[in-house]
């Protein structure tokens, strides 16, 4: 019976031992550089797997980039003296005459307050009619009403001026110091300027983005990009609203690296080295610097470009290869730019793998020792 016992117990050793070392079930962080090559074109898989170089970084560095059209950077500064619907006006007419048109016998002028503007951009005066106010300035309106008003009183004088809080608006809103309702004046002609009269953005300026929505068009730009390059300030106009937020690009960080999760763009361009850098680099314990990864779908017109091809349709998975032990390797890191939505791979070393099956065939090795010891104890009791 003992004898059976123990060789019961070493069979189960020698069972669990194979099982271990042939096993490839050991915890990991992510797939090996052999499974990923695996999934390439070549081995029947659907991604194009290329090694970062020079070539590759130029094209793959191509990025959409944030900018107004040429239809709002061309469009011309708003006068801040002009007219626009809704606005209301205040008219005073003098005329030369005893008994005129619109002065009342006795006095020498006539005031005409609170003529607003209505949808279409026109006001009305009595005698003169319907007069297009929208788009012109006060000075324009008083010469064309004393020219229609001259066929029936001699030498008119006119005066035309807008009420106070009733020209042209922007509203801002979002991470800015003071969101509100802003008028357009001489001082605040410019997107850039309004931005200013607002507090300027409450965020960092690095990852702050300002959206210009007039109509039913909306364009963007980055914050930084407004002032440092002065084509691309435009003029406002109004009913133009301004909304400023956070960059909302992130990528994702997997495997051997200082930590796995989704992570904010701290700046607007973040290299492959950068993004490493951000989760707290690669773990000195598990990560092979020769397999770091960028997973990521790449339009048509790039992808043709990486490969040499014009034969891809549609946006195809790519894999770059990062490899930091090669003499340029650091450099290329650098230089390679990480794009929203990109994935960050590092692979676990062969050593570290090997470490693994070794601690865990020997840890349970172990156990079976322990198990042999506790059997033998309760074979030699029972005797």
């Amino acid at each position: 019976m003992k004898t059976l016992t123990l060789r019961l117990a070493k069979g189960v050793a020698i069972v669990v031992t194979l099982g271990l070392a042939a096993s490839c079930g050991l915890p990991r962080s992510g797939p090996n550089k052999a499974e990923i090559f695996s999934g390439s074109v070549l081995e029947q898989g659907d991604s194009f797997i290329l090694t970062v170089d020079d070539r590759i970084n130029r094209i793959a560095a191509v990025a959409p980039a944030l900018g107004f059209s040429e239809n709002l950077k061309k469009a011309s500064k708003l006068g801040s003296d002009t007219i626009n619907p809704g606005d209301v006006l205040g008219l005073t007419i003098w005329e030369n005459v005893d008994d005129g048109l619109l002065v009342p016998q006795g006095q020498n002028a006539t005031v005409l307050e609170e003529v607003q503007v209505d949808g279409d951009g026109f006001i009305f005066v009595p005698y003169a009619g319907r007069i297009k106010a929208a788009g012109n300035s006060p000075e324009a309106i008083r010469r064309i009403i004393s020219q229609k008003l001259s066929d029936q009183t001699p030498d008119p004088q006119v005066q035309v001026r807008r009420l106070a809080g009733n020209g042209a608006t922007v509203s801002v809103v979002g991470a800015v110091s003071a969101q509100g309702v802003y008028p357009i004046e001489r001082p605040t002609r410019t997107l850039s300027t309004m931005l200013a009269a607002a507090g300027g953005v409450a965020i960092r300026p690095e990852i702050a983005q300002v959206t210009l929505v007039r109509g039913d068009v909306a364009e963007s730009i980055w914050f930084e990009d407004l002032y440092q390059e002065p084509n691309h300030d435009i003029a406002l106009r109004s009913g133009d609203r301004v909304f400023v937020e956070e960059d909302t690009r992130t990528f994702t960080s997997l495997g051997a690296t200082g930590s796995q999760q989704r992570i904010q763009f701290e700046s607007k361009n973040i290299s492959a080295i950068e993004a490493i850098a951000q989760v707290g680099g690669l773990d000195s314990t598990l990560a092979d610097p020769t397999g770091v990864f960028v997973f990521r779908n790449e339009p048509e017109a790039i992808a043709n470009q990486l490969l040499a091809r014009d034969d891809l349709i549609g946006t195809q998975r790519v894999v770059y290869v990062l490899d930091l032990t090669k003499p340029n390797g650091i450099f290329m890191a650098r230089d390679f730019a990480i794009r929203d939505e990109d994935t960050v791979y590092v692979t676990e070393a062969p050593f570290s793998e090997f470490s693994k099956t070794i601690a865990a065939v020997t840890g349970s090795l172990s156990a079976v020792n322990t198990l042999n010891t506790a059997i033998n104890n309760t074979t030699t009791a029972s005797n």
